[in-house]
């Protein structure tokens, strides 16, 4: 009897039928979601005021975010990782929408060439508003006189101006001019720079304060740069050395020290070939102003505060608050 294969009957294959609308679906959701890649992308993008090498070498990238109240934070981040931020400035809500572009373009200036410290940022910055002595009415309100001058040992004068710098309103700045001739043009120059050669934070720094104060909510002049220069003037360990100097010239003439016992006490010892130890003075000189750095024309009118306080302790057996130009 011959064997039969019995075969089992093929099933008809019927395609997958999804209910109404599933494809569209799906079809919408891959849409929407390369859509909403996009649109991040160009996001982040717009946060972004300007990029930067750091004195390191390394990509940074200097961004704006909101703050308390409409504020805006204007940040400085490590552009690969988005961390290591650290504050640029604190914009209030009334101030122009340009201002924090501004205020990055300020900092950039000085960031490309020179190391730039900001202090890190903190999660109060983002619960806080900017001069919160301003906004509650606490500053001084002293009308400022119609011409606000100051001379320096060269005859250069000094005073804030309102200054067109090509944004749509003037900017609040210090200015300066190199004769006394009338029509002589008026140079921005930093707040830090006008202490310097004035030789004293006073009345330079008084005068700003009372200038922010007058034009807190004055929409017709821009601020932020002045804002930020005298929070860096009043944040930095950097310091004027006028007072350090003049102490240690005193002790010299009066008290029959030398510079180099000074820079000795310091721990700045040299030895010649013989062995003979003396102190670096050539170190002391530079810090007190008298000798410019290396590379430099001039001497520079600042010091660490961490060295002046070695200075005075050490070399000259006193308290750092005696040298510090107040």
């Amino acid at each position: 009897m011959d064997s039969t294969t019995s075969r089992s009957p093929r099933l008809a294959t019927r395609p997958t039928r999804r209910p109404p609308g599933v494809a569209a679906r799906s079809e919408r959701s891959r849409r929407t979601s390369g859509h909403t890649r996009r649109e991040h992308a160009p996001a982040r993008e717009r946060s972004v005021l300007g990029r930067y090498l750091d004195w390191r070498g390394g990509p940074r990238e200097v961004i704006a975010r909101p703050g308390h109240r409409g504020s805006v934070l204007v940040i400085d981040r490590d552009a690969d990782t988005l961390g290591d931020r650290r504050l640029v400035a604190h914009i209030a809500a009334d101030e122009p929408v340009e201002n924090p572009a501004v205020a990055c373009r300020c900092y950039l200036e000085q960031a490309r060439h020179l190391r730039c410290p900001c202090r890190r940022l903190t999660p109060e910055d983002l619960r806080s508003v900017p001069f919160p002595e301003e906004a509650d009415g606490k500053s001084p309100q002293a009308p400022l006189p119609d011409v606000v001058e100051e001379t320096d040992r060269q005859g250069r004068r000094y005073s804030l101006e309102r200054l067109q710098t090509g944004m749509s309103i003037p900017e609040l700045r210090w200015c300066r001019r190199s004769s006394p001739r009338a029509g002589d043009e008026p140079r921005a120059v930093s707040m830090r720079e006008a202490i310097a050669c004035l030789q004293g934070y006073e009345p330079v720094r008084m005068l700003t304060r009372r200038a922010l104060a007058l034009h807190a909510e004055d929409s017709t002049v821009s601020t932020v740069v002045l804002r930020i220069e005298l929070a860096r003037v009043q944040e930095s360990p950097i310091v004027l050395n006028r007072a350090l100097r003049e102490a240690v010239l005193a002790a010299v003439d009066r008290q029959g020290l030398s510079m180099s016992e000074i820079a000795m006490r310091c721990g700045r010892v040299k030895r010649d070939s013989a062995g003979n130890e003396s102190g670096e003075t050539s170190w002391l000189a530079r810090r007190l102003g008298i000798l410019p750095e290396g590379g430099r024309d001039t001497p520079t009118p600042w010091v660490h505060s961490d060295v002046l306080a070695l200075i005075a302790r050490l070399g000259l057996g006193i308290s750092p608050r005696e040298v510090e130009v107040e």
